[in-house]
């Protein structure tokens, strides 16, 4: 008899991630480079073209630095922290999986604000967590503090997953609100996502606040359009930075990657013309929606929920035409698609693309 996996696999629910499904457009017989892909929350500019003349200089027959030391000493004098208390990682989706390594046990409990990103459940079920949450109410998706407090007393967790700002709805909590619940409960390492925090003008890092029990999670897949090479990294207390280094594979972030994220860094002011160019070609795109009789929800970010009756239908009419949109039913949100805004060509097919979703009667979003 072959042997059995871990019985916790079998609690691991599937996630849906947004992104081309290489075998969906097969089936369709469409080409991958065909398709716009609204789907995916990144920066449609691409990276600064510093970073392509970095990968043409890399050594590929040797290995990374397994600790990423250059990295992470750029990363130190960009944001003004000691190398110590930060972890460069395979995209921040790793760092979910390095934190829960290193600090969950079968059947601790693990609080997670949703609706969000499905990895949090996944990883804490894999390693055998109890997974209670908050789940904001439809309509403005807003989380109520003092409800959020009243159920972190009730269940005392070891670990609570905070996406700031959200994905999928874009709501986003001042870092005050968060120091308050993890001052109020010292016991819980709080992991905050802030894989999209660059997309919300003048927003600050929680780790500015240097509080013990909390670990921010960066992503540099997202706004310097790394997505293809995977590169994150975590910034936080240096016990807690350690831990999950001691946790980590060796040579998971490759040379490539490494040498990627230097020449990003390097390159501040493509990131910020990519910003200012996003954040004014969302506007024009949320008002090109609500002529067209959408309803797209309010967002501290580039993309937002629209709802638009049956999501599912809508993301296959859509996707016919050559444009992907996510579908949101795996947030548990089946009426609602999610938008990331890319270029004002690019926005103005997905208008005309819903027009005519809207024209064929079976647009429900009016």
């Amino acid at each position: 008899m072959a042997p059995e996996p871990r019985p916790e696999l079998l609690e691991v629910p599937d996630v849906v991630h947004g992104a081309l499904d290489f075998a969906e457009l097969e089936r369709l017989g469409l080409a991958p480079e065909a398709v716009l892909d609204f789907s995916v929350n990144g920066n449609p500019y691409g990276p600064s073209p510093r970073v392509r003349a970095a990968l043409a200089t890399v050594a590929l027959e040797r290995y990374p630095d397994r600790q990423a030391l250059a990295l992470r000493r750029e990363l130190a004098q960009h944001l003004d922290v000691p190398p110590s208390q930060i972890l460069v990682g395979n995209g921040s989706a790793e760092l979910l999986w390095l934190a829960a390594l290193a600090f969950l046990r079968p059947g601790d409990a693990v609080y997670i604000l949703g609706p969000t990103f499905g990895e949090y459940e996944r990883v804490a079920r894999l390693l055998g967590a109890r997974v209670q949450g908050y789940t904001a109410a439809p309509a403005a998706f807003h989380v109520d503090p003092q409800a959020v407090a009243q159920e972190l007393h009730r269940t005392s967790p070891r670990l609570v997953f905070v996406c700031n700002p959200n994905n999928p709805t874009g709501t986003y909590l001042p870092c005050e609100t968060i120091a308050a619940w993890a001052g109020a409960f010292p016991q819980s390492l709080f992991v905050v996502d802030e894989a999209y925090l660059p997309f919300v003008a003048g927003a600050a890092s929680v780790h500015t606040l240097r509080l013990a029990n909390v670990l921010a999670l960066h992503s540099m897949t997202k706004a310097y359009a790394l997505a293809g090479l995977r590169l994150g990294y975590a910034l936080g207390p240096e016990p807690v930075v350690q831990a999950l280094a001691k946790a980590q594979p060796p040579w998971s972030v490759n040379a490539l990657a490494q040498a990627a994220g230097r020449a990003a860094l390097s390159d501040q002011q493509h990131l910020r013309t990519c910003l200012a160019r996003l954040a004014q070609a969302k506007g024009e795109l949320v008002r090109g929606l609500q002529a067209l009789g959408l309803a797209p929800l309010p967002s501290a970010t580039h993309f937002f929920l629209v709802p638009m009756g049956n999501a599912r239908r809508c993301r296959q009419a859509l996707l016919r035409q050559g444009i992907l949109v996510r579908d949101c039913t795996s947030f548990g949100l089946p009426a609602y698609i999610r938008i990331a805004t890319r270029t004002p060509a690019d926005n103005a097919r997905l208008l005309a693309a819903l027009q005519a979703y809207g024209q064929s009667g079976v647009c429900h979003g009016r």
